[in-house]
């Protein structure tokens, strides 16, 4: 399981003395403030900056001074101690909570002792322990299905797929022990969704990127077993190069406290100063006559200098004016509140069978004091269960009409019993899209095969007839269900193949290049090579970025789409949408493009921005097929909630993808926005400049 004799090496781009430092690089990685040397000064520090805690620090070297000290130094040294005692146990468990321990992977070792260069395996249900280039699985073509939700909150799985030659590995430990490749890669950065590097394996190079690389945090699902090389460890993972230094947070309350605390030490002084006064004016007038019966110390040669040792002295004696016990009773209600908390049952989650946990016991009065909230759409406000809804096929218009809907509330489903593939739990409502399939419509046919084509679905047949998607994103799952349901099934796909099994008959396309989504890009293409030996480019994205990609011939059917969009119910509903389009490449053309294509692959510097140009050479001059238009319900809840927010005072910013339209009419349905509202302004401007201008003229 645990194999350390590779000839492997990771090269920067520059430096390359960062390879000295990836081998000396071990996996262990710390989350916590403190460590068993850090803690008390650190701890004393923080603690110090409460400036009650300060005064009685101050206060005790003052009752160190014998000419001013009218009490006895441990008065305030035991009180002190028994404030700052319990704070510190208290900051010490909050800490433990957030420390990671290293439990065993594998039997033969722990996580804190894996190194750059080895291999480790991986079983199902557990976390990946360092950031591992994917060898060989358990599964078909080598694939691996995990959980990023420690990572980006999304809990859909992925899938990553190891390349064809080190799949061939499997679990033969003769042939793991035997590998000699040799990575060349990025140095370590915090790019989640980026990697570049380049496996040179049996005297030939392969491309690897972030489909390759299992990120620590990562949880292991549906996966038997895999083996991968480790590429980053400890500080290195791009988990820990997104953890920030930790900082010490205070609360209002502790601002405040401090705040009450400067109000009673000003009055104080007034107090000290005035009894000061007080008594040099007696020590002047009367006290100088009574010396032989209270006769004045050597060190004081005046009444003045009487007044300054006496204040000091007030200063001291005075000293329960100062509320040290105070902090001591905020810690215990903070406390006893985190428990209140964790027993609240209604903010238990029964179908995760999960409580509400506080996980700190400092910042919970805040949550009483929220002013604003940011919010993410996708998956927090809706529930993340993507529906194909309706669809713009050639210039029709497919699906119920909000109109219809609303009024006919009874709507009969589509009967596709006639697909023994089909999806027993997929819905539609509009037998022409069915009639127009049957009748073998060439542009239904051909939207529908894009959909079953253009994605990077995985799909599973444990059981004959009975397939199971595992898709990166829930509309690309939505999508390739759809185009299932219309008789377009895909079926399975290879490293080089796609079979789609088109009206009952299997076919088999020639993969021949994928063009990666990305949030720059906002679309996806692939190129296949049908079994008619046609290259066919299909292509789908943002009706934004599409539209400039068009042939000048799809200008009208371009204009007819957009209405669909943006006038018809697709943004009524607020539905998610996405531009198809596909073009006929000549195979001479694409030759001469996928040579071009291969060179940017291997090379290391820039490959993102080269990649990206040589996409656009053949991203351009498409043919417009439709539009898709997907529903993601919200939760429930959602407008109650936001509308108690609201009434609160409390604002709320959303954050979505979506086109204006769309996010428009969920903000209305989520009560972001309110009919009452006297009018809606967007900011159109680019730059800090444009949109200052426009803020300062509204």
């Amino acid at each position: 399981d645990h194999c350390r004799n590779l000839q492997w090496e990771v090269e920067s781009f520059v430096p390359l003395i960062a390879l000295v430092f990836f081998y000396l690089q071990n996996n262990t990685i710390k989350t916590s403030r403190y460590n068993v040397f850090n803690f008390l000064p650190l701890n004393l520090f923080e603690q110090f900056q409460r400036l009650a805690n300060a005064y009685f620090l101050v206060l005790l070297f003052l009752q160190l001074i014998p000419q001013i000290s009218s009490l006895a130094w441990y008065t305030t040294v035991i009180p002190l101690m028994v404030v700052l005692s319990i704070t510190a146990v208290k900051d010490a468990i909050d800490d433990m909570v957030k420390w990671l321990p290293g439990p065993l992977v594998i039997k033969e070792d722990k996580w804190m002792n894996i190194q750059v260069g080895d291999i480790i395996k991986l079983r199902n249900n557990q976390p990946v322990t360092a950031d591992i280039l994917l060898l060989s699985s358990s599964e078909p073509y080598s694939l691996t299905y995990i959980e990023t939700a420690e990572l980006d909150g999304e809990t859909n799985l992925k899938v990553k797929q190891a390349i064809p030659v080190t799949s061939d590995l499997e679990d033969n430990l003769e042939l793991l022990s035997a590998f000699d490749g040799k990575v060349t890669c990025e140095s370590p950065n915090n790019k989640l969704d980026k990697f570049t590097g380049i496996l040179t394996y049996k005297g030939k190079d392969f491309t690897l990127d972030h489909d390759k690389l299992l990120l620590r945090g990562c949880i292991i699902r549906n996966t038997d077993w895999c083996y991968g090389l480790v590429i980053y460890t400890g500080p290195d993972t791009k988990l820990m190069q997104n953890c920030g230094k930790s900082t010490f947070k205070r609360t209002h309350m502790d601002h405040l406290l401090n705040v009450l605390v400067v109000w009673i030490f000003l009055f104080l002084g007034s107090m000290c100063f005035i009894l000061a006064i007080g008594h040099g004016i007696w020590e002047n007038k009367k006290g100088y006559y009574f010396q032989n019966y209270l006769p004045w110390e050597e060190y004081v040669p005046s009444s003045a200098v009487s007044a300054i040792l006496v204040f000091w002295s007030y200063f001291i004696i005075l000293n329960t004016m100062v509320p040290i016990s105070l902090y001591v009773s905020v810690e215990i209600i903070r406390l006893g509140n985190s428990c209140y908390i964790n027993w609240d049952r209604k903010m238990f989650y029964a179908p995760k069978n999960s409580p509400a946990q506080a996980r700190t016991t400092t910042l919970n009065e805040e949550l009483g004091q929220v002013k604003y909230v940011f919010s993410d759409k996708t998956g927090t406000l809706t529930q993340n269960i993507m529906v194909f809804n309706k669809c713009s096929i050639n210039g029709m218009f497919y699906g119920m009409h909000f109109v219809l809907t609303s009024m006919f509330q009874e709507t009969e489903k589509v009967d596709f019993s006639y697909n023994k593939l089909a999806d027993p739990k997929f819905s539609f409502y509009d037998k022409t899209l069915v009639e127009a399939v049957k009748k073998g419509d060439r542009w239904v046919h051909l939207f529908f095969l894009s959909l079953s084509l253009c994605h990077t679905v995985m799909s599973e047949e444990k059981v004959e007839g009975k397939l199971v998607y595992q898709a990166q994103s829930p509309d690309e799952s939505a999508l390739v269900t759809a185009a299932r349901n219309f008789g377009f099934v895909f079926r399975y796909r290879t490293s080089e193949t796609i079979a789609v099994v088109e009206m009952g008959e299997t076919k088999v396309y020639q993969l021949l290049a994928i063009l990666d989504f990305s949030n720059v890009r906002k679309r996806m293409s692939i190129v296949v090579r049908t079994p008619e030996d046609r290259v066919m480019l299909f292509c789908k994205g943002a009706d934004t970025i599409l539209c400039q990609l068009l042939h000048p011939s799809c200008r009208f059917l371009r204009d007819v789409t957009m209405e669909h969009l943006d006038v018809s119910d697709f943004a009524i509903e607020g539905l998610r949408t996405l531009m198809v389009a596909y073009r006929e490449l000549d195979n001479s053309f694409f030759q001469a493009w996928s040579k071009k294509h291969s060179e940017v692959c291997l090379s290391l510097e820039n490959r993102e921005h080269k990649m990206s140009n040589v996409y656009e050479e053949i991203e351009k001059d498409l043919m417009l097929l439709g539009a898709t238009a997907i529903e993601d319900k919200l939760q429930d809840g959602v407008p109650e909630t936001v509308a108690t927010l609201n009434k609160a005072q409390i604002k709320m910013w959303v954050l979505t993808g979506d086109k204006q339209e769309t996010a428009v009419n969920i903000a209305y349905a989520c009560n972001i926005f309110e009919e009452e509202m006297d009018g809606m302004f967007i900011v159109e401007g680019k730059n800090n400049e444009t949109v200052l201008q426009e803020l300062r003229y509204r």
